[in-house]
């Protein structure tokens, strides 16, 4: 597959407000991963995370489907591969990525598809979005993450549910499982993703990257030790700063306090 086709089937657009957006176009074949797909996509991951001028990172797929998964035409070129070669692991560059990434969830996420979706910081899915785990249908073992973070978002009951019968999770049942921030119309999925990416592009972007990693971080540690990171960093970072970063502070939050909040 030419390095062209490999550009257009991952697609990167970006804002002068610092909103990078990816889009998986492949939509004839519901946005399926090929190898070079994947590597592609990871690749374009981790460059925008180390791209200054992007803020926020909003992951879409093309026509009917966010990612039907992997294309399984394709299967052994996939999964023969290193799996714990992390520069081509898409959800591996996803999880060390320092900026904010947002998923637009158009239509059906499926086996690979939801661990990519797993591995967004917060999600908005249209009211036709389906959440599917194929893995016990098809004889494929995850290896993308899907066996241990869904239970820790929804609970291992429904989790091992979802997961040992390959039955869809529909976009509002996700929604009241924690899952998904938002539901809404088909076709106004982008526009709410842009929303919410604007709203975090107008706070500190330093406290923005420091807060995404702390959460992230404590997620993996018991509740006593993630309040501990919480306190070093804290810590770390208000003895990190001047006399001059207080002041600013301080005029920052009273020229903020005297404007109204925007709603989500």
């Amino acid at each position: 597959m030419d390095q062209t086709r490999i550009e257009n089937l991952i697609l990167v657009t970006r804002d002068r407000n610092g909103i990078a957006t990816i889009t998986i176009n492949r939509p004839k074949s519901l946005n399926s991963l090929t190898r070079p797909m994947m590597v592609r996509l990871a690749h374009q991951i981790n460059a925008l995370g180390k791209d200054e001028s992007v803020r926020v990172i909003i992951l879409t797929g093309s026509g009917r489907a966010f990612c039907s998964g992997v294309d399984l035409t394709a299967a052994e070129e996939v999964f023969k591969g290193d799996v714990k070669d992390v520069e081509t692991n898409t959800v591996a560059q996803m999880e060390l990525c320092k900026k904010p990434i947002i998923g637009a969830i158009n239509g059906f996420a499926v086996t690979a598809g939801f661990e990519i979706a797993l591995a967004c910081d917060i999600l908005i899915a249209a009211k036709g979005a389906k959440f599917m785990d194929t893995h016990s249908r098809f004889g494929i073992f995850p290896s993308w993450g899907l066996s241990q973070k869904l239970s820790r978002i929804i609970g291992a009951n429904r989790a091992r549910e979802a997961s040992l019968t390959a039955m869809p999770i529909s976009a509002e049942q996700a929604e009241r499982w924690g899952l998904v921030n938002h539901v809404v119309e088909e076709g106004e999925v982008l526009r709410k993703a842009q929303e919410v990416a604007e709203a975090i592009v107008k706070n500190n972007q330093d406290l923005v990257l420091r807060y995404k990693a702390v959460i992230n971080d404590g997620l993996k540690l018991d509740l006593g030790h993630a309040l501990s990171l919480e306190k070093e960093r804290a810590h770390a970072y208000y003895s990190g700063m001047s006399k001059d970063q207080f002041q600013k502070m301080q005029e920052f939050i009273a020229g903020r306090s005297s404007k109204k909040p925007s709603k989500l």
